[in-house]
């Protein structure tokens, strides 16, 4: 095992410049296109035949041993978060990599790489399936919206897309490889599940009039966003902690001029909890406070649901492999690993209900992820053995005629039991509506 990963070692080269070439060029979800393209020039220069999905970025490309076996995913994220305090942040566009999905993108080119050497092809059964996917940080929602209207994409987050178009429709196992959250002085870290989200647009839509000279006659949009907010902090004591559930929002437009009573706000929000029913029932109280907020003011508003990513529960064998990896490759004091529930969200929830699934993390940052001190300090950690622990677990998982990933599926329960009972699932949580009708009688009616 150690001998084959330090094959990686010899495209050290190659996954170091992709780091520094991807750190200077981010880009937000769904238009990773100079990223995309990048990716795609360096696979194919290894040799990989590449299926692009259609009209977004993103592609697939196989390594196939030959010989019968299971297929394990490899997943790597291209786009960035938008931060423009942070000292690197791209000055056109505000982005910047503060989450690291740079470096998945270098370690991914150092397995591609290692996966086309014979002596490494030979040890295997079965294809690594390799997945470059977009759009994981759930953010510019209302251009994810418009996309959505144009019926270029059904979903905001990379993955379920993906998943959507058939990508994982022959996958058995699937893993990941993310920077840690937090500055830590282990090189490696596994931890326990993520939240579930639900991405929310509400539009508050009240009535302009001279905010001086006759506020009366206007319906102030901008103070029924404020109240929606405080009501929503109230509902926290209601909330489980046994369901850790988040909820946070942005006002993206309050007003137009300030001499003007505002008659459209925008609000942005997130609806996080560990399960999809606390999901579902935090996400109808939030709607509820909304609507009557606005109905309190004889606003209207409308609101927007869009399903986010589900909650990640990593397989528990596959962890343990992972595990029995890091013990061989770096000894127990260079791992961690927890069994605490992180309550962020990342659309790899959407993979582990379908296949056994895991999001390990690595060390070689300072600073906290989406943060303004966030740095990759230690790129050949992050990237280079970041590609080794890739190798190793896909390693792990097919040789010996892939009987450590057959034992896994065979122990794996599915949360779903088709895609086609998954995606009726997700696509459960879409909404869009005025929530708020005024009858004739003067009764006001909320419709959720």
């Amino acid at each position: 095992m150690k001998e084959l990963l330090k094959i990686v070692d010899e495209y050290s080269d190659l996954i170091l410049s992709a780091e520094k070439y991807l750190w200077k060029n981010p880009e937000s979800g769904y238009k990773e296109f100079k990223t995309s393209k990048y990716m795609a020039e360096e696979m194919q220069k290894l040799g990989y035949e590449l299926d692009f999905p259609k009209d977004i970025t993103g592609f697939c490309a196989i390594a196939d041993t030959g010989r019968v076996g299971p297929t394990v995913l490899v997943l790597a994220e291209l786009d960035s978060l938008i931060n423009d305090k942070h000292p690197d942040c791209d000055k056109e566009t505000k982005c910047v990599h503060n989450c690291g999905h740079h470096v998945q993108c270098a370690a991914m080119l150092g397995l591609a790489a290692v996966l086309k050497r014979k002596e490494v092809l030979d040890r295997l059964c079965g294809k690594i399936k390799l997945l470059v996917v977009p759009s994981e940080e759930g953010i510019e929602v209302e251009y994810r919206k418009s996309l959505i209207e144009k019926g270029v994409i059904e979903f905001t987050s990379g993955k379920p897309e993906f998943i959507k178009r058939g990508y994982l429709n022959d996958v058995d196992v699937a893993f990941m490889l993310h920077v840690m959250m937090t500055s830590d002085e282990k090189k490696f870290k596994l931890s326990s599940g993520h939240n579930g989200v639900v991405r929310k647009s509400t539009k508050i839509m009240g009535k302009a009039a001279h905010a001086g000279a006759n506020p009366h006659d206007g319906i102030n949009a901008l103070n029924v966003a404020n109240l929606t907010l405080l009501a929503i902090n109230s509902l926290r004591e209601t909330f489980r902690e046994k369901d850790y559930v988040r909820v946070h929002s942005i006002i993206t437009k309050g007003g137009s001029a300030v001499n003007a009573v505002p008659d459209e706000v925008t609000i942005e929000s997130y609806v996080r909890a560990s399960n999809p029913s606390a999901l579902k029932e935090v996400n109808k109280k939030v709607n509820q406070t909304i609507s009557a907020c606005a109905a309190a003011f004889g606003a209207n508003v409308e609101i927007t649901d869009l399903a986010g990513s589900e909650a990640l529960i990593p397989d528990q064998n596959l962890t343990d492999l992972a595990e029995e990896l890091l013990i061989e490759y770096v000894g127990k004091d260079e791992y961690q690993r927890t069994y605490d529930w992180v309550a962020s969200s990342t659309d790899m929830g959407d993979v582990s209900t379908l296949v056994p699934s895991l999001h390990a993390y690595v060390g070689g940052t300072k600073g906290s992820a989406h943060g303004i001190d966030f740095l990759v300090t230690d790129p050949y950690l992050a990237c280079v053995e970041g590609a080794k622990f890739e190798l190793g677990l896909v390693i792990k998982l097919l040789e010996n005629d892939g009987e450590k990933a057959k034992q896994i599926m065979a122990n794996f329960k599915p949360s779903f039991n088709s895609i086609e009972e998954y995606l009726e699932h997700k696509r459960s949580f879409n909404i869009k509506r005025q929530t708020v009708k005024y009858n004739k009688d003067g009764t006001i009616t909320l419709d959720l």
